[in-house]
């Protein structure tokens, strides 16, 4: 499949307001072939403008076939992809990324719920609209996939294609079985472009898993960076279900870092306790019940591990 990309302007409207022409030219002559296409096309480009009621998606403002070429009409957004940005202003602080999480990740959450998986997330689809700020998503492959996945009379075989792109498309979506979770990897390795400047392909690879080596090259807190691992999973069964559990994991991301601060201050060995001055015996009562559950069960495994290196201690002698 060929597509053309072009920049129009709307001369039946006051202002002439401009306008994104895709032109789609599916690889197909066989008549009977085409009209089944036709009849596809047709519902997945409804699907599009229904997901362009969406702001952070470009409404679809017509669609069409001629001669056998498809055609969308979208609204053009003025702004710049994040790749640009990046080069213009700079990578991301911890901060940043997690305003950006929270700007996206829900609109993710809306298209999974129509049943649309975009196939294509990456920085050069994500626009910073230059009118407001806000974060517009573009380039949904679902058109492209229908356009693409055709048979011609001609051959037996059905022809498939991957749609999306090396480095940001997870194994699954190579297999052509790509889900919702093959979006939360392609957006986890857009966070790391983000973070780094740098393109998936310049990540090494563990040789056994195929898992990306990048935790070396960010500067994350230790919840941040768990939540971003698990969206970077190689496996999708390990991968986060939904974008609403990456929100929620979010949610709770500042919690679990003053519980980790918490126990650090108030769980010391036994041996230790007596040298915490009253300030530190103070924070302690202001500790959740879940924190202090965490503290008791630690102190119960230290005293257990302290036990079997004397009964080590008193048995490796004697066999010697």
């Amino acid at each position: 499949m060929t597509e053309w990309v072009l920049l129009a302007l709307r001369l039946s409207l006051p202002g002439q307001p401009p306008c994104v022409i895709k032109q789609l030219l599916p690889k197909v002559s066989d008549p009977s072939v085409l009209a089944k296409v036709r009849s596809r096309f047709q519902l997945e480009a409804q699907m599009l403008a229904k997901l362009g009621n969406h702001s952070q998606i470009p409404m679809l403002l017509d669609y069409f076939v001629a001669e056998g070429e498809f055609y969308l009409v979208q609204e053009y957004v003025r702004g710049v992809h994040l790749v640009k940005l990046v080069r213009r202003c700079g990578c991301l602080s911890e901060k940043a990324l997690k305003s950006f999480l929270n700007n996206i990740l829900p609109l993710l959450d809306f298209i999974h719920n129509n049943g649309v998986i975009h196939r294509d997330i990456k920085p050069q689809n994500i626009i910073c609209c230059q009118d407001d700020g806000r974060l517009v998503l573009i380039d949904f492959g679902a058109v492209k996939e229908v356009i693409a996945q055709t048979k011609d009379t001609s051959d037996s075989t059905t022809t498939t294609h991957f749609v999306g792109t090396v480095g940001f498309a997870p194994p699954e979506q190579f297999s052509l079985r790509p889900t919702f979770g093959s979006d939360i990897f392609a957006l986890g390795v857009t966070c790391l472009y983000l973070l780094t400047g740098k393109a998936p392909l310049e990540f090494s690879t563990n040789p056994q898993t195929g898992e990306l080596k990048w935790a070396d090259a960010v500067e994350l807190s230790d919840s941040l960076a768990e939540i971003l691992g698990k969206m970077l999973k190689v496996s999708v069964n390990k991968r986060y279900k939904s974008a609403r559990a990456i929100l929620a994991a979010l949610e709770l991301e500042p919690h679990r870092t003053q519980l980790a601060n918490c126990m650090v201050a108030n769980h010391q060995p036994i041996s230790d306790k007596a040298g915490i001055n009253q300030e530190e015996r103070n924070l302690s009562e202001f500790c959740p019940p879940a924190a202090k559950a965490a503290i008791t069960i630690r102190e119960w495994k230290q005293r257990r591990r302290r036990k079997q290196q004397g009964y080590h201690n008193h048995i490796v002698p004697s066999l010697s």
